[in-house]
């Protein structure tokens, strides 16, 4: 109390002026606005008529109402309110409260694939850093300190709490940019505006509230979404304002403190929201293509690369058209070129050593690749799971054989090491016709997967083998019927080791005496001597050298 007297007879103010700092409020009919009502989620408007319902003040907020101001469908709908989480828990059925630095609300429509998450905050009141509580460490050395704060900042100003409710204009203040600070009432269509963001999203102009520099120090991460939003916007003819920009580059290494894990998902934020390619350029175009954030560093440097670029573009594709994406999916083409090199590193041929397995030399190189790229981040149990079962698949699309076939195409991740194998066919890493014959396996019938099966084991044996016939087969030639015995034997065409004479022609060409059920018993053939061959010793037309005995 003393300090703020004191502070008063200087004429220092520590609380914001509501004129320059809060703006002026303007409510802007639909006849000026022209917001289309139809183009607002359903859902949404149940959530905002609830909550007027039971006496708060509600509004669609944020990047939904630019979006509807532009004429363009909102992917996400948020949602702004007077009441407390609590409050708006105890109004909805199935309604989670989460966060913890903003504690925000995610109210739940729907079940399965087919839900629909509104995401629902309190007004927030505007803070000096000056007059919230300081801690010396970060989120995880002043965990237990954090837990009784509600608005707190690190030793750099960085905002690590703010759980403080207050009214509407002072929430408008604390928001990014003005094009995001915009409430829109569905059931009156007003659109209230404080920061002249209509004026902005008029002029294509992305402009942040307040002193530049300090936004950032707030909230580093403001950067990424900075880049995030020029990316989205530039083909619409949004630019992002000179005082906007310029503290970009000097206020990069501000990242350093945020914890990994928010800044890995605000990279899949960059490069899964379907402009990747457009926010790896305007990084490049801002000079911030550095320094963010490792991964990013690697997308950003490969993004040239052929197969990386596909990828890319197959990711951008897949958004547009509604279509999930995974981000282990991309990250496997991005690390690819790592795993490929290490693999074939281990394969080559090494003097006096055995060779590696392919696919040990393969585990090995992936076990490389993540050591060094990846390291710890959140969610890498299952990211790298899936990576791994990307990148495991590769070997095994080469057979095409054996019942290994089925158990692939079964694989929960099929799709995705099929989309993987096709793009490295488009880059000629493989065979186009290998793609094609998965492609076709995938969807074929069993039969019809079979019989593609049964082709690809023949081709790799060249011509078909001869199908060896059994005595029970109608055409074995013992189920013919016998061919006429000539009586002159001197007729008869020899057999091999036979010349057509002597008893074993006899006990050939005899006939069954009769009352017989079975051919006279073959007498056993011997070898006979070349004729001029001196005889052994012994006597014995084929004994063996020396004169002894035949071995029995």
């Amino acid at each position: 109390m003393i300090k703020k007297f004191i502070d008063k007879l200087l004429g220092k103010s520590r609380g914001p002026r509501a004129g320059a700092r809060f703006g002026k409020r303007e409510d802007v009919p639909a006849s000026v606005h022209g917001i289309d009502p139809k183009l607002v989620d359903p859902r949404a408007l149940d959530v905002v008529h609830t909550l007027k319902q039971a006496g708060f003040e509600a509004y669609i907020v944020g990047g939904a109402v630019r979006d509807l101001l532009l004429g363009l469908r909102p992917k996400d709908f948020d949602v702004a309110t007077s009441a407390t989480p609590e409050q708006v828990k105890g109004l909805f059925r199935r309604a989670f409260i989460i966060g913890r630095r903003f504690r925000i609300v995610h109210v739940v429509h729907g079940r399965g694939r087919e839900h629909e998450v509104i995401e629902v905050s309190t007004f927030r009141a505007y803070l000096d850093n000056a007059d919230a509580e300081q801690v010396a460490g970060n989120e995880r050395t002043s965990k237990g300190e954090l837990s009784g704060m509600k608005h707190a900042v690190d030793a750099s100003g960085r905002v690590l709490r703010d759980n403080v409710w207050g009214p509407i204009e002072q929430d408008a203040a604390r928001r990014d940019f003005s094009v995001n600070a915009m409430y829109y009432d569905p059931e009156t269509q007003t659109v209230v505006d404080f920061h002249h963001g209509i004026r902005d999203a008029q002029k294509k102009l992305l402009r942040m509230i307040g002193d530049v520099p300090t936004r950032y120090r707030e909230d580093p991460v403001r950067i990424i979404r900075a880049v995030r939003f020029a990316a989205k916007l530039a083909p619409l003819g949004f630019k992002l304002d000179a005082k906007t920009r310029e503290p970009l580059i000097a206020s990069v290494q501000l990242l350093q403190d945020v914890p990994q894990s928010r800044l890995f998902d605000e990279m899949l934020k960059l490069l899964q929201t379907g402009h990747a390619l457009a926010s790896v350029a305007q990084l490049k175009a801002l000079g911030v293509d550095r320094g963010i954030y490792p991964l990013l560093d690697i997308v950003v440097q490969r993004a040239d690369d052929p197969f990386v670029k596909l990828a890319l573009q197959d990711t951008d594709r897949r958004v547009g058209e509604g279509k999930p994406v995974a981000p282990s999916f991309l990250l496997a083409c991005v690390l690819w070129a790592d795993v490929r090199r290490g693999w074939e590193r281990r394969l080559e041929a090494r003097p006096g050593h055995k060779p590696v397995p392919a696919f040990a030399a393969l585990q090995d190189a992936i076990d490389e690749a993540f050591d060094a790229r990846i390291g710890d981040v959140s969610g890498r149990g299952k990211l790298g799971a899936d990576m791994r079962e990307i990148w495991l698949m590769q070997p095994r699309f080469d057979k095409r054989t054996g019942s290994g076939v089925f158990t692939l195409v079964e694989q929960p991740r099929f799709r995705a090491g099929f989309d993987f194998l096709r793009l490295r066919a488009q880059v000629g890493e493989c065979e186009e016709e290998l793609a094609h014959w998965w492609e076709t396996f995938s969807t074929a019938s069993d039969e019809r997967r079979q019989d593609m099966i049964d082709a690809q084991r023949n081709a790799g044996r060249g011509a078909p083998k001869a199908r060896r016939v059994k005595r029970g087969d109608a055409d074995h030639p013992a189920s013919a019927a016998p061919a006429p015995v000539d009586d002159d034997p001197r007729w008869r065409e020899p057999v091999d080791g036979d010349d057509g004479e002597g008893p074993e022609a006899d006990a050939e060409a005899a006939p069954l005496a009769e009352g017989e059920g079975a051919p006279a018993k073959k007498r056993r053939r011997r070898r006979r001597k070349p004729s001029g061959a001196p005889r052994a010793e012994g006597g014995a037309d084929n004994g063996p050298p020396g004169g002894g005995d035949a071995p029995a």
